[in-house]
Formats: C-alpha cells, structure tokens, sequence
C-alpha cells in the first residue's frame, strides 16, 4: 500500500496546479552574432519561412550569410550596419557577463512551471552547459525624415516554437529598443503579416501601432534587373 501523504496545517492551503511553485528556471542571455552563428541563423531563417510559408521565396546559404553579415573586408561597426542578436538559453547559469565596447549582453532568469521539451536541442548546441539557441533578431538602422532621426529597421524576429509564449520575444525587441533609445535614435519598425494574429496581438501589447494604412512596396528579382540596363 502506497503511503499517504501528510496532513495540511490548517493555516496553509492545499498545493494545486495553479498554487504548485515553478521550480523550473530557464536562463536566457542576448548576445551579439558571430560568423561562428551563422549555421545557426541559416537554420532559423529557414524554419521562419517555413512558419511564414515561404520556403519557395528562400535562397538563403550559409555562404551568401557569412558574407553578407560578416564581411571580411571593412567589417561594419555593430549597430551602424546589419546587426544580429542571438538569444541563447540553458538550465544552467550563464558565465558572468563580460564587458564589451559594442553591447554587454543581457541575461534574464525565467523560472517556469516545467522545463522546455527540446526536440532539436542538438542541431541548435552552442556551447557547453546546455547552452542552445533559441532565437534571434536582425536589424539595421534607416532613417525618418518627418524625425530627423535615425531608427531601426527589424527585418527579422524569431523565436524556435518549443520557446514561444515565455516571454523570450519580448525579450528580443526589448534589446533592440533599448539600444535606439541608447543612440537616441526616434523609433523602431517592422512589418507583421497581416493573418499573424497572436503576433500582431503581441506587438500591440508591447506599445506598437499597427499602421493599417501602409502597404509594402517591393522590387526584386527580374524586375529589379531590369534597372540594370535603364539609361
């Protein structure tokens, strides 16, 4: 016969699923890219065109990334070019964060009701400790006119699904709103697919404006190569 459990102290209340204490912490830290990251951009763009279904649009490589993002000749100063950052996480701490003249990386604890079921854990290894990429963000900066300043563009924002609803997007933007403000740049922008709901959703609650009225305008492929032999 299994034992029974203890009797409560009538002054405490019964442990249930809503009561139960999280006991689960999941570290996340933001860093700056590397060219060492760019397998794993690769991967997560892929799996954004996948979500977005747009995997016939996708012809990026590894190769057209490394050069692209990380250029071995006159490499661009982070932030004044196409800048990457890439959310890590692990059950297990993070090292001390260590200065940087560019960015310090950010590190935050979550502690969750059960740990993260990651079935790609091993095609997203970082480094030891259980160290796994989660995610990340691309942006570059533009320029308003009606602000006289400049801002930041995000191109791309992305979170692998096992990690989502954890507040780790949020996280994410954050970092790139909080270094506009650090450059005293006028804002931050983006596009939202117009059936992405839950997105549109977060967005709104994190202070955007959905700008309905805006439409996107795009040359590319063929029409864009004929401008080549346009007098």
């Amino acid at each position: 016969m299994a034992a029974a459990a203890g009797p409560h102290h009538p002054s405490e209340p019964p442990i249930t699923p809503n009561t139960r204490p999280k006991t689960h912490p999941l570290f996340s830290q933001i860093r700056l890219a590397t060219i060492s990251d760019v397998p794993y951009i690769h991967k997560l763009i892929h799996q954004m065109a996948e979500f977005e279904q747009l995997t016939h649009l996708f012809a990026t490589t590894e190769s057209s990334l490394a050069s692209s993002l990380f250029p071995t000749q006159n490499p661009p100063t982070p932030f004044h070019s196409f800048t990457v950052f890439i959310l890590e996480t692990s059950p297990n701490p993070f090292p001390p964060i260590q200065e940087n003249p560019n960015f310090t990386p950010i590190q935050k604890t979550l502690i969750l009701d059960n740990p993260v079921p990651d079935p790609e854990k091993e095609r997203f290894w970082s480094y030891g400790n259980d160290v796994v990429v989660s995610g990340f963000v691309l942006f570059f900066p533009n320029y308003s006119t009606f602000l006289a300043k400049p801002g930041f563009y995000v191109e791309d924002l992305f979170v692998r699904e096992c990690y989502r609803r954890k507040g780790l997007g949020k996280m994410l933007l954050s970092a790139v709103a909080k270094q506009a403000v650090k450059m005293g740049f006028g804002r931050v922008e983006w596009v939202v697919l117009d059936w992405n709901v839950n997105a549109i959703r977060f967005y709104e609650g994190m202070g955007a404006k959905v700008l309905p009225e805006w439409r996107i305008c795009r040359l590319t492929g063929e029409a864009l190569e004929a401008y080549n032999n346009t007098n």
